[in-house]
């Protein structure tokens, strides 16, 4: 792979976590309308919920997530009563109590909670939802400083599976991103989970990051198949200071370049599969026995904002402020700021306020394009099945950009369009052809590699 073919396929795109992406939300799709939409859903539906946790008590420097740093727990415990509003809110507004098949708290650190709110947080979703038996309950975990009473707490809560935050291990990166976290206290957490009999574990890591080389990732992937997680989900540090101003504290010459970011990146990935990892859409690894790795298998792998899922629900209820929902009529997002967003919530309302609907044409493309990350390929009959005559111009641009490839990414199947293993690293560039909105777009994204 030359440094140029890198380079011109490394120009920043979107991740693609939905399609069309948040910057193209508008305030046109408000509370009133995310209210029409939730009496919409049919009586068999199914959910999927999503709970923003938005505190930490530290801030790393890399974070790109809506989050706020606090030392005291008068925030928190404020922020958990517009919540539980906003919980006893949807469940009177989504008709007929359909089956919640997946919950997953994220942040910023759900773990900053204390012991007896993450249990009052559960019995608040437990009260007003009819949760499946064989629900599948997921918490984004900071191992540092966590202790046993959390532990039991979401243990008894009914936790299924764990995802642990660790981005690198050595110490120097550390320093850099300001995030010290110790191989034992990583470790140590890991096995009273499973000491308690939670499963599964996914284990997030992170390269791209500043003073990381391929000798301190390896390091850390090595450390990270010792603690033999099911999943591993190998993140490309997104360096978006005009975003996180936060960010400006890591210097941009401490961050490797885009050729070594694909370098590493592939290293990587060859040695995760080489320690028995199957590898999944973009960055994402599993066990060939993990719920993910029989669903790609299976071609049923899903994309959502969480990342690569299994969750097959009809709608993803977003619930915090920030939180973003899909339904099938399309997107909704809750209010960025906690004061605001507690506001909403505080008197009985929805606390969306912008969101998009989903066209015909804008349909298709999201299907494809989650295939694409999912699955690299496309079927040209699903498409038309799924879509009938709209579906024709997506299937045309397909065409056209095999018929332009002159390096090696894409290929024509028998039945449709797939990027090829030469592709595999510049799929979010691929996917981004598919995009509609992309080149009149005024946001700034990160780097595609």
């Amino acid at each position: 792979m030359t440094p140029d073919l890198i380079t011109r396929y490394a120009a920043p795109v979107p991740r693609y976590t939905s399609y069309p992406t948040a910057p193209h939300f508008h305030e046109g799709i408000d509370a009133g309308v995310y209210h029409h939409w939730l009496e919409a859903l049919p009586d068999n539906a199914t959910l999927s919920l999503y709970v923003h946790v938005p505190f930490c008590d530290t801030l790393c420097w890399f974070c790109g997530c809506n989050t706020k740093i606090t030392r005291q727990y008068q925030p928190i415990a404020s922020y958990l009563k517009a919540l539980d509003a906003e919980i006893a809110t949807l469940a009177r507004t989504v008709p007929r109590r359909p089956t919640v098949r997946h919950i997953h708290w994220g942040g910023g650190s759900p773990t900053i909670l204390s012991a007896a709110d993450l249990s009052r947080l559960m019995d608040a979703m437990r009260r007003r939802f009819n949760l499946a038996e064989d629900l599948e309950f997921a918490v984004e975990i900071d191992p540092r400083g966590l202790d046993r009473a959390r532990i039991d707490a979401l243990v008894e809560a009914g936790l299924t599976r764990v995802s642990i935050g660790v981005q690198d291990f050595d110490p120097k990166v550390q320093v850099g991103i300001n995030r010290i976290q110790t191989v034992d206290e990583t470790r140590a957490v890991i096995d009273a989970f499973r000491d308690h009999g939670v499963a599964s574990l996914n284990i997030d890591a992170i390269y791209g990051l500043p003073g990381q080389h391929e000798a301190e990732l390896i390091y850390t992937l090595t450390e990270v198949v010792r603690m033999r997680p099911d999943r591993i989900a190998l993140f490309g540090y997104a360096h978006v200071p005009w975003m996180k101003r936060h960010q400006a504290m890591i210097r941009e010459a401490d961050l490797p370049d885009v050729v070594e970011r694909h370098n590493h990146a592939e290293t990587a990935a060859a040695f995760l599969v080489d320690n028995g990892y199957a590898r999944i859409g973009i960055d994402h690894f599993a066990r060939p026995h993990d719920a993910l790795a029989v669903a790609a298998r299976e071609g049923r792998l899903r994309r959502n904002f969480q990342g690569y899922t299994v969750d097959e629900a009809d709608a993803l209820i977003g619930l915090g402020a920030s939180s973003i929902g899909r339904l099938p009529q399309g997107y909704v997002q809750n209010a960025p700021a906690i004061a605001d967003y507690s506001r909403r919530v505080a008197s009985g309302g929805l606390a969306v306020t912008k969101g998009l609907a989903l066209s015909e044409d804008d349909a298709v493309r999201a299907h494809v394009i989650e295939r694409l990350m999912c699955d690299l390929a496309f079927k040209r009959s699903d498409v038309a099945r799924r879509f009938g005559p709209v579906a024709q111009a997506v299937i045309a641009d397909a065409a056209l950009l095999v018929h332009a490839d002159r390096d090696g990414l894409v290929r024509a199947t028998d039945d449709g369009f797939a990027i090829t293993e030469r592709g595999r690293p510049f799929a979010r560039a691929v996917a981004a052809r598919f995009d509609a909105y992309l080149a009149g777009s005024r946001a700034r994204h990160s780097l595609a590699v």
